[in-house]
């Protein structure tokens, strides 16, 4: 008995302190993205231990210790994804609907076929902006019964798992299609004008994640986020737009890089204070992580942040609904 508890404690003890070497290999980094499920397995250790084994009191404390030790690391990360801590956003009472501005983000999964469902959603849910992500040109022509309600677009189908489409019902401008760090992996960035005649600026993303089907290390999806963080930082200051960044960013809420993206943007997450909003994965219920984000600049209070129910994809869709102050 002992030995299986030191066996478990060491594990989990590795895969606490995997991201902490200085790798960006996806099997370092990947450790990065099941924190919550890592906790659980912790505290079930833990329990497990305090049950089953009484015999040696100095090993007992010895890797209680160790277990309570990793799981106050993990509980670091996790602790600001929940109603536990203040809100980072205030919530608005009254919110001005011509000042607001609601947004669907959808990774369709390109395989996935079910289409009628992500329109039955939209309808239902009439977002100012859906932004699809993995959609490729099946998903482009089966989005056709958007088009009168979502007249302004922007298309990038791609078969490679990174295309991207933008469905607006407010004018987009300023608009351009970029693959900034790896070749047809691209992003979308324009200019909203809400129906009070205020302007947003809008930027799209989904990087290629770390994983042995993707990119071997963490570099590329590095530095396209913290670069687009840089570019945002510059144009802070008096006089600069309202700044919302959507996306599946294929990483965590919790990762030092998503950390690393709000402190040099200056943006704001909305989930702060509120829970994970895990989107991925839509058919595992047990290993889901979020995925899917929307970040924005301090100008805005939240009237809505849900994750909407699936569409057949191995993501949930997320809606998120702000408010100029």
């Amino acid at each position: 008995m002992l030995t299986t508890f030191i066996v478990t404690s060491v594990f989990l003890v590795l895969l606490t302190v995997a991201p902490l070497l200085p790798s960006d290999h996806w099997l370092v980094r990947v450790w990065e993205f099941p924190r919550l499920q890592i906790a659980a397995l912790l505290i079930f250790n833990l329990l497990a231990m305090g049950a089953l084994y009484h015999q040696n009191l100095m090993y007992m404390a010895l890797l209680i210790s160790i277990n309570l030790a990793a799981l106050a690391y993990q509980i670091h990360w996790i602790l600001p994804y929940t109603p536990l801590v203040p809100v980072m956003v205030k919530k608005i009472n009254s919110p001005d609907p011509k000042r607001s501005i609601k947004i669907i983000n959808a990774n369709v999964l390109m395989t996935n076929h079910d289409a009628p469902k992500l329109i039955k959603l939209v309808e239902q849910e009439q977002p100012h902006i859906l932004v699809t992500l993995e959609s490729n040109q099946w998903w482009q022509d089966a989005l056709k019964p958007l088009h009168e309600a979502y007249p302004y677009r922007v298309n990038y189908p791609l078969e490679n798992l990174y295309g991207m489409h933008v469905f607006s019902k407010l004018p987009l401008s300023q608009i351009t299609t970029a693959e900034r760090v790896e070749k047809g992996v691209p992003s979308v960035h324009c200019v909203a004008l809400l129906e009070s005649g205020e302007q947003v600026k809008c930027h799209f993303v989904h990087p290629a994640p770390p994983s042995p089907t993707e990119n071997e290390e963490a570099t590329e999806r590095d530095i396209e986020l913290l670069g687009l963080a840089k570019e945002i930082a510059k144009y802070d200051g008096e006089g600069s737009l309202p700044v919302i960044v959507s996306g599946d960013l294929n990483d965590v809420a919790w990762s030092p890089t998503t950390q690393a993206f709000l402190r040099i943007s200056g943006l704001c997450d909305p989930r702060i204070g509120r829970g994970a909003f895990n989107t991925f994965h839509a058919q595992h219920r047990l290993a889901r992580w979020p995925l899917d984000h929307v970040f924005h600049s301090d100008d805005f209070e939240l009237v809505n942040l849900s994750r909407l129910p699936e569409i057949g994809s191995d993501h949930f869709p997320l809606l998120t609904e702000i408010c100029l102050k």
